[in-house]
Order: structure tokens, then C-alpha cells, then sequence
């Protein structure tokens, strides 16, 4: 099976043996982020052949060769937030997704950072030995090691099976929060979810998911831009939202351990200056 990741200008980017093999069209034009970091002005197939191309090259991305050891990539990406989170002691363990493994469980601050750095919208993947081993070795639990299933209910589930009781977790789509809620309801639990690429979701989802997680990333979608009341944003172009008591002490948290000067200021939110929105 090939693996299949959302990616670049939300483009669905398929990967086998190491290769790019399909490239899908983009939804956005323009990224405030590649364009800061890789020089990307325009969104266009072959700019995000390339990328994957190079994440393939960077970090061994879908392939035996898969780096699981990564620096910050942006100071408050979701990978970065939970690193925090299990470095100061908010969270105990974390729940996600990576390639050539699937949902994983850690409480390993630095593997979650290492799987999570350059990954986007994560649709399918298959096992890779070196992989899960690595991941393994440094105390994480891959849930479905025979398929590399993707299962952020199922990696929630797991994760009270082995003890852990305050658990973050990174979804896509309202559906999976909900049935993280009821697990949390069901089993008393503390769930921390963090919503991830929500470019291509429509209104309708998107107050669904503004109702049921604790923080939230914009992306590019206008429709988190437009219902979104947050307690806490971080950025401006490609923004992080908190939404609940929860996510605010875990932004605020991650703020601390930043090494960029830090703007602390009350104001009506959220703050979206224009001209560093994405465009479609």
C-alpha cells in the first residue's frame, strides 16, 4: 500500500518506495509559512513534488531511513506544543500519527517532536519495520504495527488501558473528537485535543470541531477564522488557537520555552492582519 499525505496547499501527495508518485492540485495559492521557510511563492504541483521530494531527503520521510530525532520547525506547531506539554508535566503522554507507523502513543517529549515536525494531514500509511523499531526504542507504543492504522480514538483508548490519565491528541475532523469525548466521558479520563489541518472543512464541521477540542490550528480555512472565539492565539499568519482553560495554559506554557522575544498583550481576538493570510 502506498502511503497518502494532505500536504503543501492541502494537496493529497502520494509516496511509494521512497518515490513521489502522484501529486494532487492544490487548494491554496500562497503559504505565509513555505513561503517564509522554503521560499515558495507559488503553490503550484511541482513546488509540492518538490517538497515532498525534500522532506523525503531531510528527514526519510516514508521510507527505513525515517529520522525520528528533529529540531523545532515552528515554535508553536502542534508537535511543539506537546513536547512542552510532557517536558513540563501538563499532559503525560501524547496520541498521533506518524508515517510508516500510524497512531502512536509516547510520552517521549523528543519523539513526539521527531514524528510530528514535517508531518501534515497523515491519510494513510503503511508499516515499516525501521520505523515502528525506532519508534519503539524510544518509548512509544505503535497501536497497529501489522497495518499502521490510523486510529486517535483507538491510540486514546490504549493510552488509559496503560495508566495515562491526562492525554493529548492531535484529530482532524469533528467526528474523531467526538468519539474521543464520549472515551473521555466513558472511561473519566482528562483529554487534551488539539484539531490539525482544517483547511478542507467545511462550516458546518468546523463549528462542530470548535465545540469539542482545546486547540486549534487555522491553517488556511476562512471558516476557523470567521467562528473561532479564542482565550489564546498564537501567530498571525498561520495561527494557533486555544479554545478552552485547558489549551490556554498549554500555549501559555509552550510561550516560555520559546527563544524569540514574546508580546504579551489583551485584546479582542482573533488578530489576522491581511496581508499574511494564506490565499486560495
Amino acid at each position: 500500500m502506498p502511503h497518502v499525505m494532505e500536504m503543501l496547499g492541502c494537496a493529497r501527495v502520494t509516496v511509494a518506495d521512497g518515490r513521489v508518485i502522484d501529486v494532487g492540485k492544490p487548494r491554496i495559492r500562497w503559504c505565509p509559512i513555505f513561503d517564509k521557510v522554503h521560499d515558495i511563492k507559488e503553490i503550484t504541483e511541482d513546488a509540492i513534488r518538490a517538497n515532498m521530494e525534500f522532506r523525503i531527503a531531510d528527514t526519510g520521510m516514508f521510507t527505513p531511513e525515517r529520522s525520528l530525532d528533529s529540531d523545532v520547525f515552528v515554535n508553536f506547531g502542534a508537535s511543539e506544543v506537546m513536547m512542552t506539554g510532557l517536558a513540563r508535566g501538563l499532559i503525560d503522554t501524547t496520541v498521533t500519527a506518524c508515517d510508516g507507523a500510524g497512531t502512536v502513543i509516547t510520552d517521549n517529549p523528543r519523539l513526539v517532536q521527531g514524528m510530528g515536525a514535517q508531518i501534515s494531514g497523515l491519510i494513510e500509511t503503511d508499516p515499516i519495520p525501521e520505523t515502528i523499531d525506532g519508534i519503539v526504542e524510544r518509548g512509544g507504543v505503535v497501536i497497529d504495527p501489522a497495518g499502521a492504522r490510523i486510529d486517535p480514538a483507538a491510540g486514546v483508548r490504549r493510552a488509559v488501558e496503560l495508566g495515562y490519565t491526562r492525554i493529548a491528541v492531535t484529530v482532524i475532523d469533528p467526528a474523531t473528537a467526538l468519539a474521543i469525548r464520549r472515551i473521555e466521558s466513558e472511561l473519566g479520563t482528562s483529554t487534551l485535543i488539539i484539531a490539525a489541518h482544517t483547511t478542507a472543512l467545511s462550516r458546518s464541521e468546523v463549528a462542530d470541531l470548535l465545540g469539542l477540542v482545546d486547540i486549534v490550528t487555522g491553517c488556511a480555512s476562512k471558516h476557523i477564522r470567521d467562528l473561532v472565539k479564542p482565550l489564546v492565539q498564537v501567530g498571525t499568519a498561520i495561527p494557533l488557537f486555544a479554545v478552552t482553560q485547558k489549551g490556554r495554559e498549554l500555549l501559555i506554557e509552550r510561550a516560555k520555552e520559546t527563544t524569540a522575544p514574546v508580546l504579551i498583550n489583551t485584546m479582542p481576538l482573533p488578530v489576522l492582519p491581511g496581508h499574511k493570510q494564506p490565499i486560495e
